[in-house]
């Protein structure tokens, strides 16, 4: 269910990018009297569609879901319809516009995905707000997994800077984005009351970008281990331990925060272990537990929002605009120095690319409305940056041509044309191919 939930979030928000991305294109060569034969959601290979034509333009919905499509007339495409292109040029054909025109309906598509990613970023803010822990909130500091160990944090730490941005929010994405993209090398801690500079080995460029790392924590905020769900007949419902319970020591061994008894416990698997709690913060009780098979009693912890306070700011319409678009922007300026990292052969490709199975993953198997539309306003901005690549059969590859038209007055042949589409096309599904490709092998391996 939860595949199926992901899948058809994916399908949903790729369905309303891609019709509002080739509407794009499709009114402004409408306006400037282009005809446009076709316009379709996914792909009607072997002419396998549903469709109805409406005057000159056919609107169908094809099998395929990698894309969409508008046919306009006279124009060298994906569908190399090369008996149109030897025909006499017509008036309402793409090839007979000015550059200027045909740059504009080109331009179209990318247009709209940039102004919608900014706009829905907009909109999110405006509906949810936002809710974040303050970093100085998190009195206990952080509580250090394996990843956050190695580069050299402790349980207890504060954070105070990566490289010289403030560690304001409690956050540890922030950590990886910096040292990942902008080369952060030492992180500023208290520990002990003492500040420590971590200087921050450059491999960990490489270990954070891996793709089998990118689900994984540093750390989270330390907390104290109070039972939100005991599971119904599970090894600490049977053994005695009830909600609201904390849990401070494992076998007479002190365990104030949840990763000091998860450490200890998950070591101990189908064993008999003396589990000590507060109850109503005055009695403390010793109970006999057994773990089952995976090192666990079946305790939920509280989350951090429990014991910390949170702050939310809520925007107005009129603050919604702007702060959207600075998201927006900040996400492509990230997007832009990962694709140079990459190119630096600082992030490895094969890490950092993933195809359709990746990106359902993203929107998680619980269909949740906020996570939804924030990831629809990422997609459309990776969209419209990925088609503005100067690579032929993308729209970046016809604005590439169209400039050169442009500053030097000549056009090129139909010809040349036609071949460098076919090759853009080939290097845009040996990339697709590519990157479901790894999606496949890391399912397998």
């Amino acid at each position: 269910m939860e595949y199926v939930v992901m899948a058809g979030q994916l399908m949903l928000s790729l369905s309303i990018l891609i019709v509002l991305h080739e509407l794009g294109h499709f009114l402004p060569a409408r306006a400037f009297g282009t005809r446009v034969e076709k316009f379709f959601l996914f792909f009607d290979v072997g002419g396998l569609a549903i469709s109805k034509k409406i005057g000159e333009t056919e609107y169908g919905i094809g099998w395929l879901p990698l894309g969409g499509y508008v046919k306009i007339s006279g124009m060298i495409d994906e569908s190399f319809d090369t008996e149109q292109m030897e025909a006499e040029p017509q008036d309402w054909e793409f090839r007979s516009k000015p550059a200027w025109q045909r740059l504009i309906i080109m331009l179209g598509g990318v247009t709209v995905n940039f102004l919608l990613g900014f706009f829905i970023f907009a909109m999110v803010l405006w509906t949810w707000g936002e809710e974040f822990l303050p970093a100085e909130n998190a009195k206990y500091g952080i509580a250090v997994d394996s990843l956050g160990a190695e580069m050299g944090l402790q349980d207890g730490d504060h954070i105070l800077k990566i490289g010289q941005v403030p560690f304001d929010i409690f956050n540890d994405r922030a950590v990886n984005r910096e040292i990942i993209i902008n080369n952060a090398n030492e992180l500023t801690i208290k520990r002990g009351g003492t500040e420590e500079i971590i200087t921050i080995d450059p491999k960990f460029v490489g270990i954070l970008s891996a793709h089998a790392n990118k689900d994984k924590q540093l750390f989270y905020p330390r907390r104290p281990f109070v039972a939100a769900v005991v599971v119904k007949d599970g090894p600490a419902d049977k053994g005695g331990v009830i909600e609201n319970d904390q849990i401070i020591a494992l076998n007479e061994e002190a365990t104030p925060y949840f990763m000091d008894f998860y450490r200890r416990i998950i070591q101990l698997k189908n064993t008999d272990v003396k589990v000590t709690v507060l109850r109503n913060d005055k009695d403390t009780m010793h109970l006999n537990i057994t773990t089952n098979d995976d090192g666990k009693i079946a305790v939920g912890p509280y989350d951090a929002t429990y014991f910390f306070d949170t702050e939310r700011k809520d925007y107005t319409l009129g603050e919604a605009l702007p702060a959207g678009f600075d998201r927006g922007v900040n996400f492509l300026a990230v997007q832009m120095k990962a694709f140079g990292q990459m190119f630096r052969g600082k992030i490895k490709a094969s890490e950092s690319l993933g195809g359709f199975g990746s990106i359902g993953s993203m929107f998680g198997g619980i269909w949740d409305w906020e996570r939804f539309w924030r990831m629809t306003a990422v997609l459309s901005l990776i969209l419209a940056f990925m088609n503005l690549l100067p690579i032929p059969a993308l729209d970046g590859g016809h604005v590439m041509f169209l400039l050169y038209e442009l500053a030097s007055g000549r056009k090129p042949s139909d010809k040349f044309m036609e071949i460098a589409t076919m090759v853009g096309f080939v290097i845009v599904i040996g990339l697709v191919l590519y990157a479901n490709g790894l999606d496949i092998i890391r399912a397998i391996f």
